[in-house]
């Protein structure tokens, strides 16, 4: 099969959200379809916040009475804005998907690509080898959906289940201008990446490592190189990673 018979859908944060690298592959190999589900400020797993005004806990897509995904990031106290923050993480990304190809919005993918983890807390990543154990979704207690560990499991699971033929790939987090951060995703990568990954028999693609943005050459809270703020990538930066993730995707698939 070639690329333009070929259906490419991609989930992750604000770094994919829109026209960014993945809108570079989808040209590049020139793949029939792109459809992303990335939403601005997400994290893998599902989540509780607590206010003195409550309590708000991540829904199902088809929950009776979800209250919708927000890509919001400033502080607020407001419950429904807050659930609707608590909604926007993969899991629930990737049972809208499901939803909308069965609604005939989204096609069936023949390339997946998760590209989270950015925003995900030191303290969420789970255990790895955990998150591993059990054949089945439904009903393993060991598949702990408010982890990092858990949520990517799940994730890739799901849409190999629904979707066999597809071809899978995790892309890391790039670096960002911050050292701090950057030791969180090293972490994150040996710890949680690697191994669910591995474990999931799926294809990891280390853009921390080798897509070529570099915290050297960036600047905290400003414009360096390739990321516009020291977080997200400018122009040059979109196209960079999305070059590099083309290459991976052509010489792993062909």
């Amino acid at each position: 099969m070639e690329f333009k018979e070929m259906n490419f859908a991609v989930d992750g944060d604000s770094i994919t959200a829109g026209e960014q690298w993945s809108a570079h592959v989808y040209r590049k190999l020139g793949f029939a379809s792109h459809y992303n589900v990335a939403v601005g400020s997400s994290v893998w797993y599902k989540r509780t916040t607590t206010t003195a005004q409550g309590s708000v806990t991540t829904q199902d897509y088809d929950a009776p009475d979800f209250a919708g995904i927000s890509d919001g990031w400033l502080e607020t106290d407001d419950l429904a804005e807050l659930q609707k923050r608590a909604n926007n993480c993969a899991v629930v990304h990737i049972q809208r998907f499901l939803s909308d190809v069965k609604k005939g919005l989204a096609k069936k993918p023949d390339v997946f690509v998760f590209a989270m983890g950015t925003n995900d807390e030191a303290d969420k990543l789970g255990d790895a080898e955990k998150a591993l154990r059990g054949k089945e979704l439904d009903g393993n207690a060991d598949i702990d959906l408010f982890t990092e560990a858990g949520a990517m499991r799940w994730c890739i699971q799901t849409i190999s289940e629904n979707f066999p033929d597809a071809k899978i790939f995790v892309m890391t987090p790039i670096q960002t201008a911050t050292p701090a951060h950057n030791e969180k995703i090293e972490r994150q990568i040996s710890e949680v990446f690697t191994k669910i990954a591995g474990g999931m028999s799926v294809q990891l693609i280390d853009c921390f490592h080798n897509a070529g943005i570099c915290e050297k050459f960036e600047v905290i809270g400003g414009e360096g190189r390739y990321l516009i703020d020291g977080l997200h990538p400018k122009d040059n930066g979109r196209a960079l990673e999305g070059s590099f993730a083309a290459m991976e995707i052509r010489n792993r698939l062909f």
